[in-house]
């Protein structure tokens, strides 16, 4: 029995439909943000619950400044302002500074 590929085809038209093109645009080019390893705070929003830092893609910035958070969440961590494994993450319930110091 031959292959029609109708099944492909409407998975595809199915995919596409609620498809929504946006301009992916940097949130550190928009908002004029600079990167620094000791703002903890805006550090922790780009590490995942795993620990690792997030990709360029979910993180929505530009190579540029992909490259120069990579390089503050690595310092943070040298300096321990950051954990680096996910278990001190599961322990104190999130990263960075704790609520009761701020």
């Amino acid at each position: 029995m031959a292959y029609t590929g109708r099944v492909a085809n409407t998975r595809r038209a199915r995919g596409t439909r609620n498809f929504i093109a946006r301009p992916a645009i940097c949130p550190f080019c928009k908002g004029r943000m600079k990167i620094d390893y000791k703002d903890v705070s805006v550090l922790s929003r780009y590490i995942s619950n795993q620990g690792k830092i997030v990709s360029r893609r979910r993180s929505r910035s530009c190579a540029k400044h992909q490259r120069s958070l990579a390089q503050a969440i690595k310092r943070a961590r040298y300096l321990a302002m950051l954990p680096y494994a996910p278990s001190h993450i599961w322990k104190t319930g999130g990263v960075g500074l704790s609520r009761s110091t701020v």
